[in-house]
């Protein structure tokens, strides 16, 4: 294998492993970490761009690499169509070690590209997923805030409500205290009106007496 095609074997495992590393279940807090890292570094920011320069050549080896298939089965059925039947073991070696390598190159380089896709994709929707989280969060901490605003709410209208009953019940109580004060000096009143009456006529006797 050239030197090129070892460093895109090399870049298809490096593949390989990121996009386990991506499907892997984390903490949350690690994972969002670790995302904000890759979305707000300058060295990750550089070498995207540069996988997308490598990525370009790669494509260029996927296509060369198809070429090369084509024109061997191109230059089989020829060999077939012209009556060239291959009879030495060298020959046949040559073209099955010609189809061989041009179809593993072609499988490398496809599967490379196709793969750096698929990284991409799963890369934008676990950012989209934790974004999501985080609005899931924050919607949660609002409902909790809500609901104990709402049940320090509620509290406060039991105690105020509370209050007034207790309110109310001072009022009647009062009330009846009142009523009862004016019962008795009413009742006083009497007694006065009473004694008062008394006196008068023990006052009027001791005079008839003398």
């Amino acid at each position: 294998m050239t030197l090129y095609y070892t460093l895109v074997f090399v870049l298809l495992m490096v593949e390989m492993v990121s996009f386990f590393f991506l499907v892997t279940p984390l903490p949350f807090n690690l994972r969002r970490r670790l995302f904000h890292f890759i979305s707000t570094s300058d060295i990750i920011a550089r070498t995207q761009y540069t996988l997308k320069i490598v990525f370009v050549f790669i494509l260029i080896l996927f296509i060369d690499s198809v070429n090369r298939v084509y024109r061997v089965q191109q230059d089989v059925i020829a060999s077939n169509a012209s009556g060239t039947v291959i009879t030495t073991g060298t020959d046949r070696t040559e073209i099955q070690a010609r189809k061989f390598y041009s179809q593993r190159n072609m499988y490398l380089c496809g599967f490379t590209l196709f793969l750096s896709l698929i990284l991409n994709r799963t890369y934008v929707l676990v950012v989209d997923l934790l974004a999501v989280e985080d609005k899931l969060a924050a919607m949660k901490a609002s409902a909790a805030s809500t609901a104990a605003d709402s049940s320090v709410i509620s509290s406060k209208n039991e105690e105020i409500a509370t209050l007034k009953a207790e309110l109310k019940n001072k009022d009647t109580d009062l009330e009846t205290l009142r009523k009862q004060c004016e019962g008795l000096s009413a009742e006083y009143h009497k007694l006065g009106d009473q004694l008062n009456a008394k006196e008068s006529l023990g006052d009027v006797n001791s005079k008839k007496d003398l």
